[in-house]
């Protein structure tokens, strides 16, 4: 059932700007027939997120044991949690300069070798 809640999922556009997270808590009624035919939010954090709760537990179905005939409904809470999308970090390309050879003319006494390291975001 949690990937399916979260397959229909969409976050709120204004809760997305003003990066609001939290958990609407939603008591919905389960009729004879396994349908949702009741919501109702119990504890919510506002800006659109209480409605998109309430539309994704309405598509919900459920299979309803026998009853002996009587048409019974159920009440059940469920939690729904927004959590804003994690930022993907920022890849680095490292590129190792080694300078090129000197000639023998040119070349100091010492042997100090030397490079240089460039980076560049994608």
């Amino acid at each position: 059932m949690r990937k399916f809640l979260a397959a229909q999922q969409k976050y709120p556009k204004v809760a997305l700007g003003a990066k609001i997270e939290g958990t609407v808590h939603v008591r919905y009624t389960v009729n004879n027939l396994g349908k949702v035919i009741r919501t109702q939010v119990i504890s919510g954090i506002g800006s659109e997120c209480d409605e998109e709760a309430e539309r994704i537990v309405r598509m919900l179905e459920f299979k309803v044991a026998k009853t002996r005939k009587l048409r019974a409904e159920f009440h059940k809470t469920i939690r729904i949690h927004f959590r804003l999308p994690k930022q993907t970090s920022v890849q680095r390309k490292y590129q190792y300069v080694i300078p090129k050879k000197e000639s023998a003319q040119e070349k100091p006494a010492d042997k100090n070798y030397s490079y240089t390291i460039k980076w560049t975001v994608k």
